[in-house]
């Protein structure tokens, strides 16, 4: 084994590698104290005073404040339903296009031609034929028909997209539709669907 006088070398050696004794740049130091003052006010701050919102009840407050702007915007469009008319906006039918294709195709085909959902190419719609009636459809849902409320999972926007999308679809001929379902609307002046 060779001797070193080095000062900065310790006495301690491992598979012939010997340690420095080398100290610790002051900035590196201070930080580490910082740290160390900062863990200390936090705990006594939050968890010893109690004076400040733990995660829980910060995530909870957080939520509170989501769930009154959630609700607020839901009410609004609920209210506005009545007077919403169908986007002929290209971006905004192709947003509805690909949500239609994700999730009502499933149900309704991709060219709404029908499966286990009703056919939303021809003039016979159950629950009614007007725009605003599709909105609400897809906003409250038919649970009792299979169709899920989509107003918990699809923003108000979204909603406003798919119908006006599924609006373009009326008047098409898919290959092999779902049969007529109920009636056809009561025509009292030029047809809404041309």
């Amino acid at each position: 084994m060779t001797e070193y006088n080095d000062p900065l070398l310790m006495d301690h050696e491992a598979d012939g590698i010997r340690e420095l004794d080398n100290k610790l740049p002051r900035w590196w130091v201070w930080l580490f104290y910082l740290t160390i003052i900062f863990a200390a006010v936090y705990m006594v701050y939050y968890h010893v005073l109690g004076a400040g919102d733990l995660m829980l009840a910060e995530y909870t407050k957080e939520m509170k404040v989501g769930d009154a702007l959630k609700g607020a915007a839901m009410t609004k469009f609920e209210a506005d339903i009545a007077t919403l008319q169908p986007s002929k906006d290209p971006d905004i039918l192709a947003d509805g296009k690909k949500t239609f294709l994700t999730l009502c195709a499933p149900c309704h085909r991709p060219d709404g031609g029908g499966l286990v959902g009703p056919n939303l190419t021809d003039d016979y719609w159950i629950h009614g034929s007007n725009f605003s009636d599709n909105v609400t459809t897809i906003w409250n849902g038919v649970p009792a028909k299979g169709m899920i409320t989509w107003k918990n999972m699809l923003k108000p926007k979204e909603i406003y997209e798919v119908a006006s999308y599924i609006y373009t679809l009326r008047g098409t001929h898919p290959p092999n539709p779902k049969p007529p379902e109920n009636q056809a609307p009561v025509k009292t002046g030029p047809s809404e669907f041309e």
